[in-house]
This record gives structure tokens, C-alpha cells and sequence, in this order.
């Protein structure tokens, strides 16, 4: 990993493209990292050849240590952090991120010497571990991006929403998403949301956008009326089926109001 060239005690010996094969990857070297797309990782692990004292670090979220079988030191060491550029990256590395560690103790290690925290998840929560990241990273630049597309056709750049959002993540990590939570969904006021589901109707690519827009009312709702992590399976937006229109939405919060 590029982010620790600066960081006291540790030597890069360059990375292994697609065109070296990998088979001694491991020799020489105390850690080494495999950052592969996650589709890969086993067929690169399986192809280095196994050295006792050489810690073998995948760095997927997803992914368990079985991955990694065969090699005697093995871990994972995930960056909860965007990493759209190696520059960045590398910066990005070194700030105080959260990392998530599994495995061989080499990975809480460099997570240290990165000056970053860590969260140990086992095999068994990766799955749920990762759905989580997505969501607060992947899904939260697609729901960018639906504010753009909505906000353009009122002629409004996405810049003006900026403040919003910040603020409102600000809110959420401060305060726990419950008590940050404002707008229509959780006061009840489905006549804007209406409003709302009319303007979008009204774009192309209708269906999608209100699809979206209903999804996360149901999950505002659901937010708001989870007092205690314990919701009533009856109540929108906690099932798995269609979410309803705003009008559905609205009776079935006078019904549990």
C-alpha cells in the first residue's frame, strides 16, 4: 500500500501487475497485500506461494479469511473509506479512518501505524459489515445523484444542496439518525409528499425516480416510528413488498400515531 511509503518502519517493494506473475509475491517481505476485485482474490492467493513468516492481507470488505487459505498468516484489513484515486487514497489512508481487521494481528498493526481505529469482524458478519459500507457510501452518492437529476429540472445546481447535506450527516453521526431525522415522512404531512411524487412523475424515467423516492420515504417512516429497534412488521416500509403511495403511507401513520 502506497499510504504506508510514509509512515516510519516500513519499505515498499512495488506491486505485482497483471503481467508478473505473483507466484514469490510473498517472499522477502513481512505483509504483503492483495488488492485485487474481490472475484479474484482466491485465484491470486492460491497462486502465491505460501511463506510461514509473510502475512497475507486481502483488503475486501465482503470477504472472508477462506479466501486466504494456504497461507499460514492470514487477515483482511478493509478501509472504510472511499478510495477513488491512488493519490487520494493514500492520503485518505493516513487520516484517522476506521479500518476493519480480521485475522493475523498484522492487520490491527498497520491500521495502527496509519494512525487509524479498528473494528474486528468475524467471517460470519462480513456480509452484513459490507451491505452496511455500500450503503453508506454507494448508495448515499446514487441518492446524490437523484438530488441532482430532481433539483435540475427546477433549474437548481447540485452546489445549492450542499450546506443540506452536510449538515444533515453532521446531524445523523452527532445526534443518531432518529433524532436527526426532519422533513414530511416523519411529521406526517403525506400532502407534500404528494406534491413531491407529482413532480417527479412528471421527469423521464419517472418510474425509477418515484421508486426511489417511495423507498426512502418507507425508510424515513420506519426510522421515525423505531422507538426502541423493535418495529411492528406491519408497518410500512418494515416488510419487503411494493412500497405503497404516499396516500398508503399516510393512513397507515394515522393508524399507528
Amino acid at each position: 500500500m502506497a499510504a504506508l511509503d510514509a509512515v516510519g518502519g516500513y519499505r515498499s517493494l512495488g506491486a505485482w501487475g497483471r503481467d508478473r506473475s505473483p507466484v514469490d509475491a510473498a517472499h522477502g517481505v513481512d505483509v504483503l497485500f492483495i488488492a485485487t476485485p474481490d472475484d479474484v482474490v482466491a485465484d491470486v492467493a492460491a497462486a502465491v506461494r505460501p511463506v510461514d513468516t509473510t502475512a497475507v492481507l486481502h483488503l475486501s470488505g465482503s470477504l472472508g479469511l477462506d479466501v486466504l487459505a494456504g497461507h499460514a498468516r492470514r487477515g483482511s484489513l478493509h478501509p472504510l473509506v472511499p478510495l477513488p484515486t491512488p493519490a487520494i487514497g493514500a492520503d485518505r489512508l493516513r487520516s484517522g479512518i476506521t479500518f476493519a481487521v480480521a485475522g493475523d494481528p498484522a492487520a490491527r498493526l498497520v491500521a495502527d501505524d496509519l494512525g487509524g481505529s479498528v473494528v474486528a469482524v468475524e467471517d460470519r458478519d462480513r456480509a452484513a459489515y459490507h451491505a452496511a459500507a455500500v450503503i453508506a457510501a454507494n448508495h448515499l452518492v446514487a441518492l446524490m445523484g437523484q438530488v441532482e437529476r430532481v433539483a435540475a429540472t427546477a433549474g437548481i445546481p447540485l452546489d445549492a444542496f450542499a450546506g443540506l447535506m452536510r449538515a444533515a450527516t453532521e446531524d445523523a453521526l452527532a445526534l443518531g439518525p432518529r433524532a436527526a431525522l426532519t422533513g414530511p415522512a416523519i411529521r406526517g404531512d403525506w400532502e407534500t409528499v404528494e406534491r413531491h411524487r407529482s413532480a417527479i412523475a412528471s421527469m423521464p424515467a419517472h418510474r425509477t425516480e418515484l421508486a426511489g423516492y417511495d423507498a426512502m420515504v418507507a425508510l424515513a417512516r420506519r426510522l421515525s416510528l423505531d422507538t426502541a429497534g423493535d418495529l411492528d412488521t406491519g408497518v410500512v416500509g418494515a416488510s419487503d413488498g411494493p412500497v405503497p403511495s404516499g396516500a398508503a403511507l399516510g393512513a397507515t401513520a394515522e393508524q399507528v400515531a
